[in-house]
């Protein structure tokens, strides 16, 4: 497996908690959104009347640029992905924020010229994870099959979405407090972990 990651040359992160310090207070926010304890908070969102949607999407944009603005790198984050372009791979995002705040959150950690703009896919672009629909539009924007890819998280969605896809999957478990080893491929500590993996 490790040899098939090393070959592989199509590469999705996940953002929040992956290529960055994990910053996000998921129950303040939902608290914040007046949303139960635990809940998937864009599930819960889309499943209101619209009046309701609009109001709850508009304080959640809010709320995510709140903390894009404190967005922290994971440490590793500029060596992992100097590695992966010097190799001649593909670089994307699939991320449950929107896609701007997404951009923010790359321009602030210095990374944002590594990325093109639409290979950065939020969840106004696709289907929210763990539905595989946005790896099937970045997949059909690089031209690329499944087994030539990987996907990067640390969270369940992320893993699921890679499976749901056909792609490697590589946990981020930066915490070390959980796993989803039916779902994962290969798990690593951190990023900088990654990256000594990847002897290109």
């Amino acid at each position: 497996m490790i040899k098939h990651i090393r070959d592989a040359k199509f590469w999705v992160f996940d953002l929040d908690g992956t290529l960055t310090l994990p910053v996000h207070d998921f129950e303040y926010i939902r608290s914040e959104l007046g949303l139960p304890s635990g809940c998937d908070i864009l599930a819960t969102i889309e499943a209101q009347p619209a009046p309701e949607q609009l109001l709850l999407n508009h304080q959640l944009d809010r709320l995510e640029y709140f903390y894009a603005d404190k967005v922290v790198p994971a440490e590793g984050l500029s060596e992992l992905l100097g590695t992966l372009v010097q190799a001649g791979c593909h670089l994307g995002i699939l991320t449950r924020n929107k896609r701007e705040v997404a951009l923010h959150c790359l321009e602030v950690m210095g990374v944002d010229h590594l990325f093109h703009r639409d290979a950065v896919l939020g969840r106004d672009e696709a289907l929210a994870k763990p539905d595989p629909e946005g790896i099937h539009i970045l997949l059909a924007l690089w031209q690329a099959n499944p087994t030539e890819a990987v996907m990067v998280g640390d969270f369940r969605y992320d893993l699921e979405v890679g499976r749901a896809a056909g792609l490697a999957t590589i946990h981020v478990d930066s915490r070390q407090e959980r796993g989803w080893p039916e779902l994962t491929d290969l798990k690593v500590s951190s990023l900088v972990k990654l990256d000594q993996l990847l002897h290109f």
